[in-house]
């Protein structure tokens, strides 16, 4: 870890994180394994995230994401949820707006991550107000690194935009979906770009099993 004057605290946050995770995943993980996820994603959060007062809340979050995903890669269940990983350049814009389009019409059936091969500092403002519009809340979600055990857990990778810094898997079912970029465009073209989106996720929850029971109601995925 990079020496710096608040060293000594972020060491002693970081550790204490990994001793709350360490106790979740008793009999799963080493404590020594637990602590190594969360340094490391501190490292790998440090490098974008702006505001960082935020950063041990996110970390926790992003490790303890990671370790889930771990455990989903390494375990076969028949009867487990499908899971889906969508996959831009900066994980501010598109990836997080399919992720939440997906999450709202499918309601808990499907395993639902988002990640950048570059990620961004923060999402973009204009694409969390045009989820807002339809009742999908992004203001707690940030833009997180792509790692190999996202990748491993998924049972489908969507690309909407990350070059060729996506990592290829065998046994891995890969969909590239060629959605303009909506940074720095204007509000009816955002909007756009996400009911285009919302078509997409339609058609993707036919590859779904057990996902189209929870779009029955809704079959757009917008606010009634």
């Amino acid at each position: 870890m990079t020496q710096n004057s608040n060293e000594p605290s972020i060491e002693r946050e970081l550790s204490e994180i990994a001793a709350r995770l360490a106790d979740c995943y008793l009999g799963t993980f080493t404590h020594a394994t637990v602590e190594r996820y969360v340094f490391e994603s501190y490292q790998a959060l440090a490098a974008s995230v702006r505001l960082r007062a935020f950063l041990p809340a996110l970390t926790e979050r992003f490790a303890d994401d990671r370790l889930t995903a771990l455990v989903q890669s390494q375990s076969f269940d028949p009867h487990a949820v499908p899971q889906v990983l969508f996959i831009c350049d900066r994980n501010a814009a598109r990836s997080q707006m399919a992720a939440a389009l997906l999450a709202k019409r499918t309601r808990g059936r499907v395993g639902i991550r988002s990640a950048g091969s570059r990620p961004a500092a923060e999402l973009e403002l204009e694409v969390i107000e045009a989820m807002a519009e339809i009742g999908a809340d992004l203001s707690a979600e940030y833009p997180k690194p792509l790692t190999d055990e996202f990748v491993a857990a998924a049972d489908i990778v969507v690309t909407v935009g990350c070059g060729d810094a996506c990592p290829v898997l065998p046994g891995k079912r890969y969909l590239d979906w060629n959605v303009p970029d909506p940074a720095g465009r204007p509000p009816i073209e955002i909007r756009r770009i996400r009911d285009e989106l919302d078509l997409l996720i339609g058609d993707l929850i036919g590859y779904l099993p057990g996902a189209e029971a929870a779009d029955i109601h809704n079959p757009r995925g917008t606010v009634s």
